[in-house]
Order: structure tokens, then C-alpha cells, then sequence
């Protein structure tokens, strides 16, 4: 039987009593957010949520469950990593906790190593040391467990680490494919679109972070590609091309989340357009332009991953969209042949 891709859902601690049956038996994998690095070992005082991993796994037993550690803004690692000592530590610090909960294994999302944009402790040894953490977690967690790690969608990721070699080592990368436009960014246009805008003449696409990874030494088939349950606003924008590519007088902000899409539509006189050449949706309304994930095209992520032989497709995160339209449309597609 040809194994289907992976479909792997983000999924807050707080919201894990609002997972539902139906949810993970549209998953393959779990990922659970966030761990975080206290005094260089695993902590997990936020995670107040995890007896419910044992119900999940007992709703779909062949549901692979994963802990996320880190996140934007979670520091600890290149501090934690800098020495042997410390890595083997740490490495020991998430067996302890895998045990615990019957975890499938550990996804390091460390934003990002050699770069301290978040406030974050970092080093120029960060790039070494981020394989060095790699090769000593598959050491202590053994072959049996799954180790991944996010990537940011970006060549600033790869000259910050060594994906050749880190590849080699873990069982897949999530490619971040979503806030290509964000916080950083005064450019109207989409954050997670499969292929780029007429005119745009960036690397701010799925389609091309996938060969940047690839041509990194990540092979195709341990690429799992990012979607959005949530949206980016951009304030400003000139009424020109229907805003799209256009200068903004605001950053790439936050949300709206899927779930809050329908009433915002309403109240603020949107109109929903199809980017054919990005296939991406986004809203415009003369002034304002919010880069969102349809259904139609998660649909197109999916086909995508399928035809180009990648591991699967992710997508941040559950909460964003409690009426399940994303997470379905992901779920149907892939079954389609």
C-alpha cells in the first residue's frame, strides 16, 4: 500500500481539551507547543496540559506524537549547546520527559541559531553547535524516536546551520513556509503562498524555500512544507494592483486567525481575491490587505507535496481554526489520488 504524506498539526498546550476525535484521526502526527529551556534542561511548566496525550493516543493509536521545544522569542539554546556537557544534559532532560508521556520523539524550533533577532542568546558557534545538539539528542534518544526540527523559510536559516549534515541526522524539517511577509516586512503581498505573485521578483514562496533546502543537501522526501490557520495585515497600502506588492505603512501584523475571518470579512468591506501565479488568497479593501490560507489553496500545498515527493505538509496551529474548514480541506485532498 503506497504510504499516504504526513499531515502534522501544531497544536497549543491550552487548547488540547478542545481536540476532538475527529481531529487526530485526521492526523498523522501531533506536535505539541511548547517546551522550553530553563537552566539548560527541558522545562515543562507550560505544558500543564499533558495527560491528554494519553487520550489522543488512545482516539487514534497510530498517531505520532511529538514535543515542540522552543518557539519566537524562547531562548536557552546556544547557551545550553555551547559545551558537551550541556548538550548531553539537556539530551537527557527530554528522555526523562519522552518516557514520562510515551512520546514518538522531539522537534527542536529554535529561532534561530547564529541570530538573536528575538531577543534571544546567540553565537557565530551556534552553527556547529546546532548539529553538535542534533547528533547528541539521536545519541541519547535513540534511532526508534522521531527528531525533527522547524526551519525558518529563509537562506538566513541555512547560513546559519549546517543542513547537509543535520539532515543526515534527523528523521525530517518542517519548513516554516508562513511569515515570508511579517513582522519584518512593509511590502504588501502573501506570507505562505506556494509560488510567487506576477512581478515579484523575491525568494518569498513555498516552492522556492523547498529547492533552497534541497539544494542545501535536505532531500525531498525528508521535507514536510508549512501552511497557515492564521492570517498577516498590512495597513496603508495604496489602492493600486489591488494592493498586492505594494508599500504598506504598517508591518506584517498578526491575524486575524482563520476562525475570525468570516466576521471580518463582514465588518470591514473586504474583498476576497485568487493570486493564480501565487496560488494564494488575500482580502483587500482599498487600504488594508490581509494575506491568508484558503481552502482552495491548502488544497494546492497538498497536491503540491504529493507531486513533488516530499515527506508532508504542516500547518500553524489547531486553534487558529476551530471550525476544522483547513484542517478537512488538508485532510480530503490528501486522500484524493
Amino acid at each position: 500500500m503506497e504510504k499516504k504524506p504526513f499531515i502534522l498539526g501544531y497544536t497549543y498546550n491550552d487548547f488540547f481539551p478542545k481536540v476532538t476525535k475527529e481531529d487526530v484521526n485526521k492526523l498523522t502526527h501531533m506536535n505539541l507547543a511548547f517546551g522550553l529551556i530553563k537552566d539548560g534542561l527541558l522545562s515543562m511548566h507550560k505544558m500543564t496540559n499533558m495527560d491528554y496525550v494519553f487520550k489522543f493516543k488512545e482516539w487514534n493509536p497510530d498517531l505520532k506524537i511529538v514535543l515542540c521545544v522552543g518557539g519566537w522569542g524562547a531562548g536557552g539554546f546556544s547557551t545550553m549547546a555551547m559545551t558537551k556537557e550541556g548538550r548531553h544534559a539537556f539530551a537527557l532532560s527530554c528522555l526523562e520527559v519522552v518516557e514520562k508521556y510515551n512520546l514518538d520523539g522531539i522537534d527542536i524550533d529554535w529561532e534561530y541559531p547564529c541570530d538573536n533577532s528575538a531577543g534571544i542568546d546567540s553565537s557565530p558557534k551556534d552553527k556547529e553547535n546546532y548539529t553538535y545538539l542534533f547528533e547528541e539528542l539521536r545519541e541519547v534518544l535513540g534511532d526508534n524516536r522521531i527528531l525533527s526540527n522547524a526551519v525558518g523559510a529563509g537562506r538566513y536559516f541555512i547560513e546559519g546551520t549546517e543542513m547537509d549534515k543535520v539532515a543526515k541526522i534527523l528523521d525530517y524539517v518542517q519548513l516554516m513556509t508562513y511569515d515570508m511577509r511579517s513582522g519584518f516586512t512593509s511590502e504588501a503581498g502573501h506570507h505562505a503562498s506556494l509560488g510567487l505573485s506576477l512581478g515579484d521578483t523575491s525568494e518569498k514562496s513555498t516552492k522556492n524555500v523547498v529547492e533552497m533546502f534541497h539544494e542545501a543537501g535536505v532531500p525531498y522526501e525528508k521535507l514536510i512544507v508549512g501552511a497557515a490557520f492564521y492570517c498577516r495585515t498590512f495597513s496603508g497600502v495604496p489602492d493600486i494592483n489591488k494592493g498586492l506588492l505594494q508599500p504598506s505603512k504598517s508591518i506584517g501584523e498578526y491575524g486575524p486567525e482563520y476562525k475570525e475571518l468570516k466576521e471580518f470579512i463582514k465588518d470591514k468591506n473586504f474583498k476576497e481575491y485568487w493570486d493564480e501565479n501565487a496560488e494564494a488568497s488575500y482580502l483587500f479593501n482599498g487600504s488594508t490587505f490581509i494575506s491568508f490560507e484558503s481552502a482552495e489553496a491548502i488544497r494546492r500545498k497538498v497536491r503540491y507535496v504529493k507531486e513533488k515527493g516530499l515527506l508532508g505538509i504542516m500547518y500553524w496551529e489547531h486553534s487558529c481554526d476551530e471550525s476544522r474548514e483547513l484542517l478537512g480541506a488538508m485532510h480530503d485532498e490528501m486522500r484524493n489520488k
